[in-house]
């Protein structure tokens, strides 16, 4: 059996683990760790089986609120993690964070690294429905991660950290930040336009809070002032989502010519090279990948001044940061941007510049690696004795 220390990802969708955390699968493989991936499987199974990597197919929905369908879930992820035995489990956003904590715990996994991808819907969403529910999970976070001795909470910016070390749910001491995975930026490059009528792009899941409302608004406030741009959304339907957009307003907002929707895409690289200037003006971000691949990609962006965003986007410098939920904010920005070639590419330079200085993939991944080895230090050599024995 193999003595490489044993890395176990749990993430909630497979599509979500091939566009955010690949890379840095690859650089644990590569470093010497063997990876293992639990994850939903709709679509990326074989992908991830061709990388290499072993794949533990589970079930577990997003939306579940039955407590008794928790607990189970919690207890087969304890069993699953019994039966791998990993040196270290790497849990991705909010439910993983809070039943694989609890599964480690009882299955005694040495290392546990919990990655916030952002604070999500949870925290963002202010109805009084959502008081009690906000609650449990600040109450449940709180018991989760303080569970294991030897873990980290790792966070995109530092706002997501000062809430949470604010609000007592996470020791300082136990937080690192680290800004997602990085961006691959041979891939991801500056490529010559192609000229013909500008394109605005929003790129992300078709969510209420990622601002999508507020992108339509804004290309109807623009296409009323007669501005000739093209208005593109890009991504899946997330139905599990409390905030989805339903596919038929979609479809509507394409039918009456506001916007074009093009569904998701795998070809990110090629779809960004089409836009004249990216925007996502999100009510809130952990660290978004979609505008460092833009910047990555030479685009200037205009975002909303929330917590992630302006992580990527320096104000006049690589972009433009307006109003949370203002489109007329918004579709000023991006007029602005339209009517101006020279800012437009000097934006797109300096953004280009900024991804490769402080976000490509050797140099992030190469800071989560060091919290692995740091946290592991010789433990697995003890493990891989007892594996073998």
């Amino acid at each position: 059996m193999s003595t490489r220390p044993r890395l176990l990802f749990l993430i909630t969708e497979d599509w979500y683990f091939w566009s955010h955390r690949l890379d840095l699968a690859r650089a644990a493989r590569d470093a010497g760790f063997e990876v293992i991936i639990a994850t939903r499987v709709t679509g990326h199974g074989e992908q991830i089986r061709e990388e290499g990597f072993r794949l533990l197919p589970l079930i577990l929905l997003r939306r579940g609120r039955n407590p008794f369908s928790e607990l189970r879930a919690i207890l087969q992820l304890a069993r699953l993690y019994r039966r791998e035995r990993p040196d270290i489990v790497h849990h991705v956003a909010l439910k993983p964070i809070l039943y694989g904590s609890f599964a480690a715990w009882i299955a005694r996994v040495p290392v546990v690294i919990n990655a916030f991808a952002g604070l999500g819907y949870t925290f963002t969403d202010r109805s009084d429905r959502s008081g009690c529910l906000q609650l449990g999970v600040r109450l449940g976070l709180k018991t989760a991660l303080s569970l294991n001795h030897r873990s980290l909470a790792l966070f995109q910016n530092s706002e997501d950290r000062d809430r949470l070390v604010h609000e007592g749910i996470v020791a300082s001491s136990c937080s690192r930040i680290i800004p997602g995975s990085g961006v691959d930026v041979e891939r991801f490059c500056p490529r010559e336009e192609t000229g013909g009528v500008p394109v605005v792009m929003l790129a992300s899941r078709m969510l209420w809070d990622k601002g999508v409302g507020e992108f339509v608004q804004a290309a109807r406030l623009l296409k009323e002032r007669a501005v000739q741009a093209r208005f593109v959304l890009v991504g899946r339907c997330d139905e599990d989502n409390p905030a989805a957009i339903e596919r038929s307003q979609l479809q509507q907002w394409g039918h009456e010519g506001v916007i074009e929707w093009w569904e998701h895409r795998d070809d990110m690289p090629v779809v960004l090279t089409l836009a004249t200037v990216v925007t996502l003006p999100s009510y809130r971000e952990g660290l978004p990948k979609v505008l460092l691949e833009a910047a990555a990609c030479g685009k200037p962006v205009v975002a909303a001044d929330v917590p992630g965003c302006r992580e990527v986007v320096r104000h006049r410098v690589n972009g433009l940061l307006v109003p949370v939920k203002d489109p007329a904010a918004l579709a000023e920005a991006i007029g602005l941007l339209l009517d101006h070639p020279a800012q437009r590419a000097a934006m797109g330079a300096a953004a280009r510049e900024i991804v490769v200085r402080e976000y490509s993939v050797p140099k992030v991944a190469g800071q989560v690696l060091d919290c692995y080895r740091e946290l592991l230090g010789q433990s697995w050599e003890g493990r891989s004795s007892l594996r073998n024995a």
